[in-house]
């Protein structure tokens, strides 16, 4: 990718994070995103412990994650028009991301049709063979 690709692709992935209150307020960083494909991370903080005795962050922390990164997949795929919207989201904990860990979600758009994107994403820590989580779903693919 060209140098002013790279650029621009950076401009549209600060744009998408500082768009969505709820990812500026969890700390939510934007990795790569284009072809249907996006990463997003989410550094580790104590605002968003869910459990005082064990550090572990929230699981609503964890869900408003991939939900993010999924719809990032929708709207970089190449066939979107544009904004989106979550139909469904089902998403699978697995176990308790390691405290003081950065979580990492990493979502794929595998398909679409005229209204709808089907997505599937996995939420990391430092351990990419153990995910935290696994998640499939839908999303509205429509103009704004």
């Amino acid at each position: 990718m060209s140098d002013s690709k790279n650029k621009e692709n950076e401009g549209f992935q600060r744009q998408f994070i500082e768009a969505l209150p709820h990812a500026v307020a969890l700390g939510m960083v934007p990795g790569s995103m284009g072809d249907g494909r996006a990463e997003l991370s989410m550094p580790y903080n104590e605002k968003l412990i869910g459990d005082p005795e064990t550090g572990v962050i929230h699981g609503g922390a964890v869900s408003a994650l991939m939900d993010t990164c999924c719809g990032a997949a929708a709207i970089s795929h190449p066939d979107s028009p544009g904004g989106t919207a979550t139909i469904d989201l089902r998403i699978d904990y697995m176990r308790a991301a390691v405290p003081g860990q950065c979580i990492r979600a990493e979502a794929e758009c595998y398909h679409v049709t005229r209204s709808v994107a089907f997505v599937r994403a996995r939420a990391l820590d430092d351990d990419p063979e153990r995910p935290v989580a696994t998640a499939t779903g839908t999303f509205t693919m429509g103009n704004d």
